[in-house]
């Protein structure tokens, strides 16, 4: 028959045991009932011990020697007491454990043996048994019950003073992990920064180099000039010097032939023979005197202006001179300013080297210490469906988008065992269509019932006129699908699917337009850009085939999209099908285009053209955002008035018109269009908002930019 002893240690460490198969987390307020009930359970125990120790148990001196031990005191051996105790230790050594030892060993040993000390649940309890063995030594040593007792309250001030303790640092520990998540998302924030940074720089880098060589053509071309220029100028004056002696020796031919005719016209005349001899004897001395003399001025006219050049040449020629000079002396001022400028790059080219290798050191660190890519084929045995269906799921993604795909596949598990949903209750926080308290039933729907659901939701948005608010109306809807007393647990099925598959569009789409991250506007239009496109190109097909030719794809993008740059033109044909080996007579299906992909359980996603046209869309929402941001030149923690964003957005937009330009600021200062002062008559301690929430609601909003930056405004 079981003693009361062991029957109390039994219950209590029944108690204990379910309690930690059944997974309960022990608080403070089970520790101290659990305590008040054990010290009950203990009071009876003690009365019980005391019956069973007293009724014949003597207490005994042991251990002072037991059969197969021994206990070594500190004990001098030349002592008296020494030799004492070793004559004594020569005596049989037969006897054994007082009882009350033994049974009190054997309470602690079951006591300890029932609890798992592998668990934390159970630190709380397993001084319990010594606590027990503690108050039996009180209850039973009258003597020194007083010392005991107190030093039993010693230690449990100390230990509840050091539970206070842990559980006062248990905020503190939250905290650290959340300021060390803090400073990682800075740091990576800084090193993207510092990355934009060094890629615009290496881009300003060469434009500059390209410049330089610019500049460096120029110059070799102008020195080509001067040197053609020089050796004109010298074949000019060989020219030059040819004629001067050929005109000499056109000279000398013509005072020849001019004294024949003269010969020949004396010899003719009969009225010269009459004539004196000495006469004309004297008047030819004379004659030749002065040609003599007339032939040395000429001689020495030559000597003196033989390399002389006419007056027109030379004044033409120092024109010419005068240009070349300032044009070298300009390139000479260009040439030292680009030389400054190189060596102003030749500095940045350092920097960024040494920034470059101390990134290279840092992404080596990262490496080194980062956790190693995972190995996803493992997940083909694990995913339903096979390797067939995870290679499906898994083409074109990269890790981030695995873990989406692998967590929707865990999730979608998980969400077919629930049959109740937990309700969000009535917070401020909570979506009006989701304020609701107790249980809400699973419909447990496919992901294509979900998604034609969402269709038909967003195809009667569209007809009606948006005056309620989206949550109502999509609640309203649910109503009028299911009846009043469906629609709550249909609202949080069709919650839980949308929160759960976010690489689904139409899933992902429809949850940031039903929890307030995207404005529904922006869906709105994207649907109207693609039925715009699809009718020009319907219009363009004039055989009325569903066949147009790359040339026509083309001119319909370039004339639907009228900013987009050329790169986005080609990605979108890319998209489309084309390819650089097609020509521009290739004929495309364009009706395939905005289809969707069929998928064995859900409905298809869009073809890779429209998910392009959504890709390019956010890019350049992103990109317009960016540009407004430095047009401002301020940091996202400054705060910023009406009047500088408006300047800003007609700086890089001049094509905004008035009612477009007026909906951007409605919506980022959160202030009616009727309300918004004109231009001109705003205050510059007005409307202020910080520069993040400024973007942060333009980002929800449909924005984009309707025109080029280098237009007119528009008036």
């Amino acid at each position: 028959m079981a003693s009361p002893k062991s029957r109390c240690s039994s219950f209590a460490t029944t108690s204990r045991t379910h309690m930690r198969t059944s997974g309960w987390t022990i608080d403070d307020s089970f520790l101290t009932e659990t305590k008040n009930t054990q010290n009950r359970k203990l009071s009876q125990k003690r009365k019980t011990l005391s019956c069973q120790f007293s009724s014949g148990d003597q207490l005994s001196p042991w251990p002072t020697y037991t059969s197969g031990q021994t206990i070594l005191h500190n004990r001098k051996p030349c002592s008296y007491d020494y030799r004492k105790r070793a004559g004594w230790l020569k005596q049989p050594l037969g006897i054994t454990k007082p009882r009350y030892l033994e049974r009190l060993e054997n309470y602690l040993r079951k006591e300890l043996l029932l609890l798992d000390l592998s668990t934390d649940s159970t630190q709380e309890l397993r001084l319990q048994p010594y606590r027990e063995i503690f108050e039996f030594f009180i209850e039973d040593f009258k003597t020194y019950k007083p010392l005991l007792s107190s030093i039993k309250n010693a230690y449990e001030v100390m230990l509840a003073h050091q539970r206070e303790k842990i559980r006062a640092l248990e905020p503190l520990k939250a905290k650290l992990v959340t300021v060390n998540e803090d400073c990682n998302e800075r740091i990576l924030a800084m090193r993207a920064e510092e990355r934009y940074e060094i890629s615009m720089l290496k881009r300003e880098k060469m434009n500059l180099l390209k410049l330089i060589d610019k500049k460096n053509e120029e110059k070799i071309s102008l020195q080509s000039e001067v040197s053609k220029l020089r050796k004109n100028l010298a074949e000019e004056y060989l020219r030059y010097l040819s004629e001067r002696d050929a005109r000499k020796i056109l000279t000398a031919d013509l005072n020849e032939l001019r004294y024949q005719r003269e010969d020949m016209s004396l010899a003719q005349s009969p009225g010269i023979w009459g004539e004196d001899p000495v006469k004309l004897t004297l008047a030819l001395k004379m004659a030749r005197q002065d040609l003599t003399r007339t032939q040395m001025e000429l001689n020495t006219m030559k000597a003196n202006f033989g390399d002389v050049v006419p007056r027109r040449d030379f004044e033409m020629q120092e024109k010419t001179n005068k240009e070349l000079q300032e044009q070298l002396d300009s390139l000479r001022g260009d040439y030292e300013e680009v030389c400054k400028e190189h060596e102003i790059l030749l500095q940045l080219h350092m920097t960024t080297l040494r920034e470059r290798d101390q990134f290279h050191s840092e992404l080596q660190e990262i490496q080194r210490t980062s956790t190693p890519r995972p190995d996803w084929s493992k997940c083909e045995d694990v995913v339903a469906g096979g390797p067939d269906r995870w290679q499906m799921l898994a083409e074109g993604k990269n890790s981030d988008q695995l873990v989406d795909v692998l967590l929707e596949e865990i999730g979608e598990g998980l969400l077919r065992e629930k049959d109740f949903f937990p309700a969000l209750g009535y917070g401020e926080d909570i979506p009006p269509l989701l304020r609701f308290d107790g249980l809400v039933e699973n419909k447990k729907p496919s992901k294509k019932d979900v998604v034609n659901l969402l269709k038909d939701a967003w195809k009667l948005r569209l007809v009606e006129e948006q005056k309620e608010k989206f949550p109502d109306f999509f609640f309203s809807f649910l109503e009028h699908r299911f009846g009043p007393g469906e629609a709550m647990a249909w609202a949080y099925t069709i919650f839980e699917n949308i929160k759960l598959f976010r690489s689904n569009e139409v899933m992902s789409q429809f949850y940031a337009v039903l929890m307030g991250k995207r404005s529904e506007s922006v869906y709105i239009k994207q649907k109207e850009t693609v039925a715009q496109l699809l009718k020009e190109m319907t219009n363009a097909d004039s055989q009325n085939e569903g066949l147009i030719t790359m040339e026509n794809l083309s001119t319909v993008l370039k004339s639907t999209f009228p900013f987009k740059k050329e790169e986005k033109i080609q990605e979108l044909m890319e998209a489309g099908g084309w390819h650089p080996n097609s020509s521009n007579a290739d004929l495309i299906n364009y009706p395939s285009l905005f289809i969707e992909v069929p998928t064995s359980d859900e409905e298809g996603q869009s073809m890779p053209f429209v998910q392009k046209l959504w890709e390019q869309y956010v890019d350049e929402k992103d990109e317009y955002l960016q540009e407004l941001k430095q047009e401002l030149g301020l940091e996202l923690r400054d705060e910023v008035t009406l009047p500088k964003v408006r300047e800003a957005l007609m700086n890089i937009d001049p094509g905004l018109d008035k009612q477009t330009l007026n909906g951007y600021l409605s919506r980022a200062f959160q202030v009616p269009r009727t309300e918004l002062p004109e231009e001109g008559e705003e205050k510059e301690d007005g409307i202020v908002v910080q520069l993040k929430i400024a973007l942060e609601r333009l980002q929800m909003t449909d924005i984009r930019r309707m025109g080029s930056r280098e237009q007119e405004p528009a008036s």
